[in-house]
């Protein structure tokens, strides 16, 4: 009872100081511990610096071995597609064909172009935010909605459902499912239609309303936003041309490239299978292609050189993953101790139906986390076998698996200490109290019953 008592204090404090702005990597091994020193109160025999150093620095340096490349070209995409104007040369064009009255459309399915090609979700608030604000106060929409409608478009169905994203949320079962980022496309593409018409259809009743009670835009210093000539942006042509190169390239590098390649010599060399590695491989291929035609395109457009660019990115994505990897560190820990033995006899033996024990239990630890990529992370290393081994008994696909804990990681992850929404209000100039139902609606009660929906439809075989 102790060790329950300290993992929920610890977790507490974990959610709370990291809503405070304390910084993940300093929290999770210092919270982690705090969690062994109270287990340890109540007779358990654990020892701090072991734990440290083999169990979650070891936890910790596994994910960057398995992900970094991941996060190192997703992030170089981000910050060539952004520094280029590329990013905003599509906003800008999907703002002026959707036509006055449809804002939030614009707003929505231009992050999503340019998340489901790649770029972060971080870059896509940064690169769509000028764009939006100018939009929405030009309509006399109120601006506590745009952070709602830029979540809609990049951190839900662009991140976790909708077949082939190249988004790291739905890379990481990959490696536990030995799947593709294609897995379940009918499950993904129904989770996709739920979230953005779900979402859609809450946005836009909201502005409604508040069109119907007077309220406009309001007054917003609207700080740091720059208004970029139209003329220095690139063409269409040329800012959609890699987003293309990363979908298609993806497609074909997974299904016809090294599908049909002789692999034995993984099993013999490297102690892996070409399922495990195909996923990854064909994601790294494909975004490398991205990064590099993204550069020879725009090479001009660099304001202080290719390569300032690309070491801001570099820099990027070491924070990025050393965020989740401490993340995955601290329930590595916390997933050692006696007592989350009964946590996790309760997250799996919740439901005879593996897909529902999946569903919460990646949801669950990715809202503890404050992450989806961490808490989906932490639940495939403690229940993925577990899942996999019952899912196959049950006659469910891996591909169902890697859907339904892709999406479900995408529900509760953004609650408000999540780092993302953080960083959106910070971006808009809103507060929690001005946005946060709006992006909650569109980030976790909508995809949770996308997760739902797909459950039902996945227990059935339908794929």
């Amino acid at each position: 009872m102790i060790g329950i008592i300290g993992i929920v204090i610890s977790l507490a404090l974990l959610m709370y100081l990291a809503y405070r702005g304390w910084s993940v990597i300093l929290l999770a091994p210092i919270l982690a511990l705090l969690a062994v020193v109270i287990a340890g109160l109540g007779g358990e025999d654990m020892h701090l610096l072991a734990t440290y150093t083999e169990g979650f620095m070891a936890s910790l340096a596994g994910y960057v071995k398995s992900y970094f490349p991941m996060f190192l070209l997703g992030a170089l995409f981000g910050k060539v597609m952004d520094d280029t104007g590329s990013a905003k040369s599509i906003a800008a064009f999907i703002s002026e064909k959707i036509g006055e009255g449809k804002e939030i459309w614009a707003v929505v399915l231009s992050c999503a172009v340019i998340t489901y090609g790649g770029v972060s979700l971080f870059v896509a608030a940064f690169a769509i935010y000028p764009i939006g604000a100018a939009l929405f106060k030009k309509a006399d929409i109120p601006k506590r909605l745009l952070p709602g409608s830029i979540a809609l478009g990049a951190f839900t169905f662009t991140m976790t459902a909708i077949p082939g994203t190249p988004q790291i949320q739905n890379a990481i079962p990959m490696k536990f499912f030995e799947t593709d980022l294609f897995a379940a496309p009918i499950l993904g593409i129904v989770a996709t239609l739920i979230m953005l018409f779900g979402g859609m259809f809450w946005l836009t009743g909201r502005a409604k309303k508040a069109r119907a009670n007077g309220e406009g835009y309001g007054v917003h210093e609207d700080k740091g936003i720059r208004t970029d000539d139209q003329g220095d942006l690139p063409g269409m042509g040329a800012a959609i041309l890699p987003i293309l190169v990363v979908l298609i390239g993806n497609l074909i590098f997974t299904k016809f490239v090294f599908a049909n390649m002789e692999a034995a010599y993984l099993e013999e060399q490297y102690n892996t299978t070409l399922g495990a590695v195909l996923g990854n491989w064909s994601l790294i291929c494909a975004l490398t292609l991205g990064v590099l035609l993204a550069i020879a395109l725009n090479y001009k457009r660099f304001e202080n050189g290719v390569m300032h660019t690309l070491k801001e990115g570099v820099q990027g994505s070491f924070l990025a993953v050393m965020n989740t990897a401490s993340e995955v560190g601290y329930g590595n820990v916390i997933k050692s101790l006696a007592a989350f033995t009964m946590i996790a006899t309760f997250m799996t033996d919740i439901s005879s139906n593996p897909l529902i024990g999946e569903a919460i239990s990646s949801s669950v630890l990715a809202g503890v986390t404050g992450s989806a990529s961490g808490g989906l992370s932490i639940a495939l290393e403690t229940f993925g076998d577990v899942f996999m081994e019952r899912a196959l008994q049950a006659g469910i696909s891996p591909g169902v698996l890697h859907r339904v804990a892709a999406v479900a990681c995408g529900g509760l992850d953004t609650l408000p200490h999540n780092g993302a929404v953080i960083t959106l209000l910070g971006i808009t100039g809103m507060t929690h109290k001005e946005a946060y139902a709006n992006i909650g609606m569109c980030t976790v009660v909508i995809p949770t019953i996308a997760t739902i929906a797909i459950i039902i439809l996945g227990s059935f075989g339908i794929a």
